[in-house]
């Protein structure tokens, strides 16, 4: 199993030191879709990192609305295009869809059109995704950060009803907890599973640094589903690579050997 961090790019060094096997960067900072091409460094940063980039989150600035009463589909469809280019020309392999300012409902405003639009963003986007080879995948995100897709659960409506091979769905171990939900909910969605974010509950801190949250039994389901992928701490204490790292490691490759 490899373990990465979210975080910079520029932080690798410190991340490679410590043991980890990649870093986990933000779309927007990274991929910079809304700068032009002779302008974006992404390629010679990566060259010049000593760890790889395989998956980015972050995936839509927060005004760039996917639901409510004006989306601007085109506007959606021209900055992801440019995303998945990028992705590719940079080795990521998977984007996380998660966004919860952009694709929050507003007050008021009919949720099953916002579940048609979400749908219809996800299917332009996927097609994309297919044309790079990248594969686009739904985090669910705890009430407090989003009134919509607030679980493994119905993130797994949003993938069923696609259908789309370049969509699937991530299992993040912070919102899961949070949100209170069972395991049986992870293991009906394994197949389906092609990312994972991974904190503790307590403080969103890196994993083990609690205490107080099961990732033998969190692992064990992933071991038992034949999880394939990888597995990214995001925590944001975590993004300046504090004195831990080394020890975090340690931690979650000895949980994941035990489950």
């Amino acid at each position: 199993m490899q373990f990465g961090i979210c975080t910079s790019i520029d932080k690798a060094p410190q991340v490679k030191a410590a043991g980890w096997d990649f870093v986990e960067e933000l779309v927007q900072p990274f991929l910079q879709a809304q700068v032009p091409d002779a302008d974006w460094r992404g390629p010679q940063r990566v060259a010049a990192s000593p760890l790889p980039v395989p998956a980015a989150n972050s995936l839509l600035p927060a005004a760039m609305k996917v639901t409510g009463p004006v989306v601007d589909f085109e506007a959606l469809k021209n900055y992801m295009a440019t995303v998945m280019a990028r992705a590719q020309k940079t080795g990521i392999r998977t984007l996380v869809f998660g966004s919860g300012a952009a694709r929050m409902v507003p007050e008021g405003f009919d949720r099953d059109k916002a579940r048609a639009q979400i749908l219809d963003f996800i299917r332009i986007s996927a097609d994309l995704a297919a044309k790079h080879d990248v594969m686009l995948v739904a985090e669910h995100l705890n009430k407090g950060e989003c009134n919509i897709i607030n679980s493994v659960a119905e993130a797994m409506t949003y993938v069923r009803i696609v259908g789309h091979p370049y969509f699937k769905c991530l299992v993040d171990s912070w919102h899961f907890w949070l949100e209170n939900e069972p395991l049986e909910s992870l293991r009906a969605a394994m197949p389906w599973i092609r990312h994972v974010h991974l904190a503790d509950t307590e403080g969103r801190v890196a994993p083990g640094l609690s205490g107080k949250c099961d990732y033998r039994s969190f692992f064990r389901v992933l071991k038992e589903g034949k999880y394939q992928g990888v597995m990214s701490v995001e925590a944001p204490a975590f993004i300046a690579v504090p004195d831990s790292a080394a020890s975090v490691l340690e931690f979650l490759k000895g949980e994941w050997k035990q489950a």
